[in-house]
């Protein structure tokens, strides 16, 4: 563009130049007959006179030319649209450049005096018919984040064909063995026994969708799937550990757990120190604890122990470190009813789930009106029971509970 400007100003220069020139050589050219009719003949002078204008003429009559020739190949190029000055200047320098922001820059408008610069054949975004840009697609779904679910990793697993689950439980032992003299009759001991039933219960729930829209968006259709597996184990780990049992539930852990008892106090009692006393707990019952269940607040509070000189108790922050404890796995929730409190258990011996039915998703067209509507019904269920064999071996209760009586 300043190419084009500087042939533009050129060419003006040059044809004013031109101008002045014929005008000359008109004046010249009156006087010269003049002088010719007069006396005959020119004069020398007067002949060299017109002489030069005549070639000053021809030689600015092709400059012209050569000019106009440069101009018509920088717009054959597209340096140029429009007309004039304007167009050989981006929208910013004809705001800058024009005589109304000249009079701002100089002081000369007022300020309530409107301001009115035209800008020719300007596109804006609300001009463009929609569909023509299209935004940016970003592949997959962003789905929500999802709870890790471990406490199904700690129970053992089983599997079962039946609706309920019966088993037989030893409730007592009463050992009589003694040191017995010769020809003397034998002490007799006793077991005693309970037999348990344990419902196989199902969790479910369904979700409709049109058939349109998961033949249209295919990933959807997995996603829909994956979420409601999820949905599914969220609810069996909190049957796990809270459920209340009775009309067909689940009988959780927490509920059947023994309380947190601690039979002494430590110096300096920590959360940590509790964990530990409630392995002593399960310990003294017999069942040695394979694992925790703590809150997530809970267990972040007890990494961040440190030493009276600042030194972190559990680990260097800089390496990874597994979630354990007492040589204990550890497993977090965030149920906020349990926040402040823990679970410690022999998880492995005392407990057991008993798989019916896994979880699985089924897809109908023909519940209700749903082929009228084109609609689709898609079903996630699952069928599981859990066994809590000894609820001695499972400890729970808040941090900080008082030593129990005689401890």
């Amino acid at each position: 563009m300043s190419d084009y400007k500087e042939l533009n100003d050129t060419l003006k220069s040059v044809s004013a130049d031109l101008t002045r020139v014929s005008d000359d050589l008109s004046r010249k050219a009156e006087a010269a007959l003049a002088e010719a009719k007069n006396s005959g003949n020119l004069s020398t002078e007067t002949k060299a006179e017109v002489d030069k204008l005549i070639t000053a003429q021809t030689a600015g009559s092709a400059a012209i030319d050569k000019i106009t020739a440069r101009l018509e190949d920088l717009e054959k190029k597209g340096s140029r649209r429009g007309s004039s000055d304007e167009r050989a200047q981006s929208v910013g320098a004809q705001f800058i450049g024009h005589e109304r922001m000249q009079g701002i820059s100089s002081g000369s408008i007022q300020a309530n005096q409107n301001l009115s610069i035209p800008v020719r054949n300007a596109l804006l975004s609300a001009g463009v018919a929609e569909g023509v840009v299209e935004p940016q697609r970003l592949p997959g779904i962003d789905v929500m984040p999802k709870r890790r679910l471990f406490v199904r990793d700690l129970i053992a697993p089983g599997r079962t064909t039946s609706p309920a689950i019966f088993w037989v439980q030893q409730t007592g032992f009463t050992n009589n063995a003694a040191v017995v003299p010769e020809g003397t009759k034998k002490p007799e001991s006793s077991i005693t026994f309970a037999t348990k039933i344990t419902p196989v219960v199902t969790i479910a729930h369904i979700f409709k969708a049109s058939k349109q829209i998961l033949d249209d968006f295919a990933q959807l259709q997995s996603m829909v799937d994956a979420e409601m597996e999820y949905g599914l184990k969220y609810v069996e780990e909190q049957e796990f550990l809270f459920g209340a049992g009775g009309a067909g539930n689940i009988e959780g852990i927490v509920p059947q757990a023994s309380a947190f008892a601690p039979a002494f106090a430590p110096e300096r009692r920590s959360k940590i120190d509790d964990l530990r006393l409630a392995v002593l707990q399960a310990q003294l019952a017999r069942m040695p604890v394979d694992g925790f269940v703590l809150h997530s607040i809970d267990w972040a509070e007890i990494e961040l122990t440190k030493t009276v000189d600042g030194a972190y108790v559990m680990a260097n922050p800089a390496q990874i470190m597994g979630p354990t404890i007492w040589g204990k796995p550890v497993v977090e929730t965030e149920e906020p009813e349990f926040e402040g409190e823990f679970l410690a258990g022999a998880f492995r011996t005392a407990a057991q789930v008993f798989d019916r039915e896994d979880a699985n998703v089924v897809i109908a067209t023909t519940n209700t009106d749903d082929f009228e509507k084109n609609m689709i019904s898609i079903r996630c269920e699952e069928r599981t029971a859990l066994a809590v064999k000894r609820p001695e071996a499972f400890v729970t209760g808040p941090f900080g509970q008082a030593v129990a009586a005689g401890g």
